[in-house]
């Protein structure tokens, strides 16, 4: 894949096709303005079947939410969209610090362990020092989305390795309010979204020595494997290969 892959539509033509049963890449045919949205005519990249989706931008609505860090608590609104859900448990940005959300009341001051924001009364917060950062896996020409939720000051920098589900994983480029950027380091907090693509394959590379072996254990050059077995003749300080030019010696008779 190149760079280009990485454009918002990219992740934006993604949807659920009724022929294959499952979100799948789309090209866009034909897009029409209706009303407050607009209606797409899509193709599935993988079984053919034409049909439509119809984007509609949602209603913002301003819900109170009662946040508290310490001793201090304050009430302030929110705006959310019409058909977002709140759940407990969930974190969010606001005011450049994280809340993480511990209360959910509808109109009649009922406790509620998920509604959506047309029927929320009031969300009660507390300050939270964890963010959730979103990731595109990339396998080959499919991609999928996951996330994680990590400290807010947490670093990620593009082009390392990372682990994630058990699986060793290459940080292609980052994502922020501001660009993206392919070799940078980047705050949690700041991040939109971490594409991550499967690393280079054992067999893209074959280390000489066993100095080049560990040095490509510690890259992610042959997967994940941060502290590498040294070979026993290493460790006696010893090379396994015979040098070249050495003399024998004569036996005495």
């Amino acid at each position: 894949m190149n760079d280009s892959d990485f454009d918002e539509d990219f992740i934006e033509n993604v949807t659920e096709c009724p022929g294959c049963g499952e979100p799948c890449g789309h090209e866009i045919l034909r897009e029409k303005k209706a009303g407050s949205g607009t209606d797409f005519l899509v193709k599935c990249d993988e079984c053919g079947k034409v049909h439509t989706v119809q984007f509609r931008i949602p209603r913002a609505i301003t819900v109170p939410f009662l946040l508290s860090e310490g001793a201090n608590t304050v009430i302030n609104h929110i705006e959310l969209d019409e058909d977002e859900s709140i759940s407990l448990g969930d974190i969010f940005e606001h005011d450049d610090a994280s809340w993480e959300v511990n209360r959910i009341e509808n109109r009649k001051s009922e406790s509620k362990k998920a509604l959506i924001a047309t029927k929320i009364g009031r969300v009660n917060a507390v300050r939270s020092d964890v963010v959730m950062v979103r990731l595109t896996l990339t396998v080959g020409e499919h991609s999928r989305s996951d996330s994680i939720f990590v400290d807010r000051d947490t670093t990620f920098q593009a082009g390392t390795i990372f682990e994630h589900q058990g699986q060793t994983w290459r940080i292609r480029a980052i994502h922020t309010g501001a660009g993206r950027t392919m070799s940078g380091r980047v705050v949690a907090h700041e991040i939109k979204r971490i594409y991550l693509h499967e690393p280079p394959q054992p067999e893209q590379f074959s280390p000489r020595t066993p100095r080049e072996r560990r040095q490509a254990w510690k890259e992610g050059k042959l997967g994940h494997n941060p502290n590498p077995i040294i070979p026993d003749a290493e460790k006696a300080g010893k090379s396994k290969q015979k040098r070249q030019g050495k003399r024998k010696m004569k036996r005495r008779r």
